[in-house]
């Protein structure tokens, strides 16, 4: 090996050329972040008025209608222009079938309306849709009397719940559940009622994850038995990703998402080349905790940790980020 002291290097090949000054790093960046890209979601209760912060999410509550479109309002004026719903259903709306999620007076279904009447074509918004929040064993499907999640009974019953949010005005419906075919019967759901202009944009890559430990809380869908490691991937596997996500392409999805996304950087990519589909990644309840509690201890600078967290998703590939953080990060200037 030649000794480094030996080592000369052109005058004509200096890449610190292009990092001298922020101008410069500016006018050469490869990868950047934008307000139109990020999607906010929200957690919705089934109240005109109420906030309950949500301890292990710093910073994020569930909101009734009120703080909804007073929250939707101000990121507008930020340039947050698309939001994820998710839903509670009222006292006593927790079942076996999870059918309050298809109602029609539901607290995703009044929200989608209350903000396509303030919002108009401004606004683009998008509902998750589940089971889980709406069952009282809190799995994402319907199980069966031993107590295995029965694939296509569940079906018809995300197929009703995308309807219902239809019905209500929501843009886009983006099914969570991973129960196979049902991107396939939400389409054929949609258009049966004249809903041809509604997206899906399909959690089609979805991960059995540890991240999503705060999310269970504040949308109270913990299951009350087992685990989703039946219907949801295995993080061992990138190929299974591809089939998903190619599966879900040919049964009419608009959108593809990974999820969670900084764990998966490598499947973002992966997928990113295999589909020519807008791609949103979710950055999902963990990745958002862990980095509030390091930061609230001082250990980690969070507008610095954020910004590079999002420029590494869209460095991946991905379109469209799903982030808890995307109003610290614009009120912030974090980007």
């Amino acid at each position: 090996m030649p000794d480094n002291k030996n080592i000369v290097v052109p005058g004509e090949i200096r890449p610190r050329r292009l990092r001298r000054t922020t101008a410069m790093r500016e006018l050469v960046a490869e990868t950047e972040v934008s307000a139109r890209q990020l999607i906010m979601p929200h957690f919705v209760l089934p109240a005109r008025k109420g906030r309950e912060p949500i301890p292990s999410m710093p910073g994020i509550a569930q909101v009734g209608l009120d703080d909804l479109l007073r929250e939707t309002d101000g990121d507008l004026k930020f340039g947050i222009r698309s939001v994820l719903l998710f839903g509670h259903p009222a006292d006593g709306g927790k079942t076996r079938d999870g059918m309050a999620a298809a109602a029609a007076n539901g607290a995703v279904q009044k929200a989608v309306a209350a903000l396509k009447k303030s919002f108009g074509d401004d606004l683009v918004v998008i509902t998750d849709v589940c089971l889980c929040a709406y069952t009282d064993h809190g799995h994402c499907g319907i199980p069966t009397k031993t107590g295995e999640i029965d694939n296509d009974s569940s079906l018809a019953s995300l197929a009703a719940a995308a309807v219902s949010h239809a019905e209500a005005g929501a843009d886009i419906v983006a099914p969570s559940d991973m129960m196979d075919g049902r991107v396939a019967a939400i389409r054929a759901a949609l258009d049966a009622r004249d809903f041809e202009d509604v997206s899906i944009m399909s959690y089609a890559v979805k991960y059995a994850s540890a991240y999503y430990g705060p999310f269970r809380d504040a949308a109270d869908s913990t299951p009350t038995s087992g685990d989703r490691k039946s219907y949801q991937m295995d993080p061992r596997n990138v190929r299974e990703a591809l089939r998903e996500a190619w599966l879900d392409t040919a049964e009419g999805a608009d959108f593809l998402m990974v999820k969670p996304a900084l764990p998966y950087l490598d499947v973002i990519r992966a997928v990113r080349e295999a589909s020519d589909l807008p791609l949103a990644a979710y950055n999902v309840s963990g990745e958002y905790s862990a980095v509030k509690a390091a930061a609230a201890q001082g250990w980690l600078d969070e507008p610095a940790i954020v910004r590079e967290n999002l420029i590494a998703i869209r460095r991946a590939g991905a379109d469209q980020i799903i982030t808890y953080h995307a109003r610290d990060a614009l009120v912030g200037g974090w980007l």
